[in-house]
């Protein structure tokens, strides 16, 4: 098992502000707010993601729409109780920012290569769910627990394509891997049961490469499955 957690799980992501900050929470008189980031592909789409970022961050400079930055951070998750029901909400925690207001546009161009990569250590924690598109395309639907300090855990949902996507299908739960990927924003309809139709946005991780961790131990039937079961607040 990896106690290194910056390593377990590490993001870096550039892009724009596209609104304004919002208080998200308090810990020990620390305040939080939470902003939305889009963050280019190289389809020319964007993902508008929202990022976590503590007051003291912002001691020099605040955030205003349309201003450049790059976050170093994690991708992080926790359970939000709303009338009885619990959702999964996953955002980006800002471990640090830097303003790149002043890059020359040429910069800007080669850093959108690098502009969304997430790197995550975990388990397994439900067996992978294996489905094919309409147009046919390989789909693979893994929850991934990332351990983190203090007995904490991230459940972060991800999407492998193609052959990674026919390897998850196998994997048994508990087994440790190592992905890396982008975060993307994913709009969808969730329709009630009344019949009503409501639009709503899904973040993950896309993977774009996979491996098993610790294979030999994997394969002798040593799973290690050190995950915290309850989730708190950021």
């Amino acid at each position: 098992m990896n106690t290194n957690y910056d390593d377990n799980n590490h993001l870096v992501l550039v892009g724009k502000v596209t609104s304004d900050k919002r208080f998200s929470h308090e810990i020990y008189g620390e305040k939080f707010y939470i902003f939305d980031l889009s963050v280019p592909r190289l389809s020319g789409n964007a993902d508008n993601i929202p990022v976590t970022i503590s007051e003291r961050l912002l001691t020099m400079k605040d955030l205003v729409i349309g201003s450049k930055l790059e976050i170093d951070g994690q991708f992080r998750s926790y359970n939000s109780y709303d009338q009885e029901k619990n959702r999964l909400i996953l955002t980006v925690f800002a471990k640090d920012i830097n303003f790149l207001e002043n890059q020359e546009e040429e910069v800007e161009v080669s850093n959108e290569i690098v502009s969304n990569e997430v790197t995550l250590d975990g388990y397994i924690c439900k067996k992978p769910i294996y489905r094919k598109t309409p147009f046919g395309r390989e789909i693979s639907d893994i929850l991934l627990a990332v351990n983190r300090a203090y007995n904490k855990s991230d459940y972060i949902p991800c999407i492998a394509w193609g052959r990674n996507a026919r390897f998850c299908e196998n994997i048994p739960v508990g087994t440790e891997v190592k992905i890396i990927g982008r975060v993307q924003s994913r709009e969808y309809e969730k329709k009630y049961e009344d019949g009503t139709i409501e639009k709503k946005v899904a973040y993950e991780v896309s993977v774009s490469s996979l491996e098993v961790a610790n294979q030999e131990n994997n394969e002798n039937g040593e799973e290690n499955t050190e995950v915290a079961e309850n989730q708190e607040a950021i």
